[in-house]
């Protein structure tokens, strides 16, 4: 099984999470939603796969290239 790191890219704070560990998700699909300079950014999968770990929770803040979650495929 291959390990996707999911990173953000920007600095901002986790306002919305999607997807739970175990949850499967298609390419493309949003995972969770981060909030920079009051605009709503999408964290989409970049591959189909299963949510195999969350590292963030929601209203937490996040620093550029932090790893949010990892997608097992």
């Amino acid at each position: 099984m291959a390990t996707t790191e999911i990173t953000s890219d920007v600095i901002g704070t986790v306002w919305k999470i999607e997807k739970a560990v175990g949850d499967s998700v298609a390419e493309g699909e949003i995972i969770m939603i981060l909030e920079s300079m009051k605009m709503e950014i999408p964290v989409e999968a970049p591959a189909a796969g299963t949510i195999a770990e969350l590292n963030v929770a929601e209203e937490e803040s996040v620093e550029e290239d932090q790893v949010l979650c990892l997608i097992e495929s």
